[in-house]
């Protein structure tokens, strides 16, 4: 929503992967956001059901079952909807068709991506960035002691993405999106819009909210209470560059066995890991320029 109303940015097609809910559910969810932003004719494309190894997770408790705070939809648009091209297949066209024009934002696991680069190791060299919400900093889980859902809900590909997507990068990690919360005084005047988005979003989002308000990630993270947008800072940082204030820069990666870092970023900050190429994480941002993007995603 906050890249459709974002002026000058032109949507190609959005990748449906697991993640928060099942992937079928997904793609019914992308396609009820288009609906209420009257934008069905943009190409929903359905990719990996299950990670590249081991056991799906969910988010269901947080999310709502469905993945939408289980908000009844009785005008939910179609499956048939969905494109015939898978969501690997899809991304590979996409980007070889524009080639240096394509950011790709990732707010969900990896494993599309991953796929991606499997079957056409060039892709990268072809985007103009690649935005993703995931990882950590401060080794702070939210899903396991150590590691943040979207990497702990596929850790190889997690790692397959950071090792060989050699094109600008830029991080929206958990730790970041702690510390730059909304306030609930804005939150209250971003669902009072009067518009069908903003009673869409209050709709979706009380279940969501709720959880928010009364849970232990409140309690024992960053000070102050707030909302967490989380995917929204990476597609912000998509949208406008000048969103980013500040940033570090290293070499990352992924941790793939430990007994409790599973799926937990690595940052290093020395240069053991020998790697030239090094992502940008995000650490400061136009908390001014991202209540204006998330105001207008609702008008």
């Amino acid at each position: 929503m906050l890249a459709l109303a974002a002026p000058g940015v032109e949507l190609l097609g959005i990748t449906c992967v697991h993640g928060n809910t099942t992937v079928e559910n997904v793609c019914k969810n992308t396609l009820r956001v288009l609906q209420a932003c009257n934008k069905l004719e943009i190409p929903v494309f359905k990719g990996a059901a299950k990670p590249i190894l081991g056991n799906s997770i969910s988010a269901g408790h947080f999310h709502g079952q469905d993945g939408l705070g289980d908000a009844p939809d009785p005008n939910a648009p179609s499956l048939d909807l969905v494109q015939k091209e898978d969501a690997v297949s899809a991304m590979i066209r996409i980007v070889n068709e524009n080639q240096g024009e394509v950011s790709l934002v990732a707010t969900a696991p990896l494993t599309n991506l991953a796929l991606a680069v499997r079957m056409d190791p060039s892709l990268p060299s072809k985007l103009r960035g690649l935005y993703i919400m995931g990882g950590n900093t401060e080794s702070r889980g939210n899903t396991t002691v150590c590691a943040e859902f979207n990497f702990a809900a596929d850790p190889e590909a997690a790692y397959i993405v950071l090792n060989d997507y050699q094109c600008p990068t830029y991080l929206a990690c958990w730790e970041f999106t702690c510390y730059s919360k909304l306030s609930w005084e804005f939150c209250d005047a971003w669902l009072a819009q009067d518009t069908d988005k903003a009673r869409f979003m209050a709709r979706i989002f009380r279940h969501s909210i709720e959880a928010s308000q009364s849970e232990r990630l409140q309690k024992e993270f960053v000070a102050g209470t707030g909302l967490v947008s989380c995917d929204s800072y990476a597609m912000a940082a998509a949208v406008d560059d000048s969103f980013i204030v500040e940033s570090d820069q290293y070499p990352v990666s992924v941790e793939l066995t430990g007994t409790h870092t599973r799926g937990m970023m690595i940052v290093d900050t020395v240069g053991f890991l020998k790697k030239t190429h090094k992502a940008f994480i995000i650490k400061k941002v136009d908390m001014g320029k991202f209540e204006q993007m998330m105001m207008a995603a609702l008008k």
